[in-house]
């Protein structure tokens, strides 16, 4: 088994892939015509955008993301040798500050943020591999 992609349901899908790429220097794979579905350059593993429309018209019922409320209980981590720089970028770019970076005891700095649509997105440095 392999994780091939995440999909977050979102109320404006054309509206998020310029925010991610704005605030997190993400590219755009693609945007179907649709505007109901996109995904975004985020490395091996796919992370995708749907309409809150999607998510009835394949027969699931979801509880929306709301950017007033409390987070649902799920992150995005971006992983990046410059967190600060990151954490300055996203907030910059209209991410609401949650936790600016910090050094965790196993010694990876972390940072985390919430999006327009509300979601929890950890900033973090990559972890130490023992060797």
């Amino acid at each position: 088994m392999k994780l091939g992609y995440t999909i977050i349901y979102v109320a404006d899908v054309p509206e998020t892939v310029a925010f991610y790429e704005a605030a997190f220097g993400l590219s755009q794979r693609f945007i179907h015509d649709s505007n109901l579905y996109a995904e975004m350059e985020t490395g091996e593993t796919i992370l995708a955008f749907a309409g809150n429309e999607a998510a009835e018209m394949n027969g699931l019922a979801i509880l929306p993301n709301d950017p007033t409320g409390p987070a649902a209980g799920w992150e995005v981590c971006f992983v990046t040798g410059d967190v600060s720089a990151a954490y300055t970028r996203a907030v910059s770019h209209g991410c609401s500050p949650v936790s600016a970076p910090s050094q965790k005891p196993w010694g990876q700095t972390v940072s985390y943020v919430r999006d327009l649509n509300g979601c929890i997105v950890e900033i973090a440095s990559p972890i130490a591999q023992a060797s």
